[in-house]
């Protein structure tokens, strides 16, 4: 199991910085490109760029609870959810496929 996990290229955990512009100032956002990769899959789902996805999520934020701490760390827990919801639709169509076969 190690080597499924080891064994990943190194690419997807590089570091790689993004400039994006939250409620107007300019900032930096440093994730590991895989989970850039999911955060432009989520926006694209959402019709949307990813700085303005990026965006709408940090307003929200602010609006539920007053401030954005650690903004990093929930764009991974955002990416975690998002990969987990996946998850579980697709098991959710093929239980209702196999219902249906059967």
């Amino acid at each position: 199991m190690c080597q499924m996990f080891a064994g990943q290229p190194q690419s997807n955990y590089d570091y790689q910085s993004r400039s994006i512009r939250l409620n107007g100032l300019s900032t930096s956002v440093r994730l590991e490109q895989k989970f850039w990769e999911i955060l432009d899959q989520m926006a694209q789902a959402e019709q949307t760029s990813t700085p303005q996805f990026i965006s709408t999520l940090y307003s929200e934020v602010i609006t539920f609870h007053g401030e954005a701490k650690n903004f990093t760390s929930l764009l991974r827990c955002t990416c975690l959810i998002y990969q987990q919801k996946c998850i579980d639709a697709q098991h959710a169509e093929e239980a209702s496929i196999a219902t249906i076969a059967s």
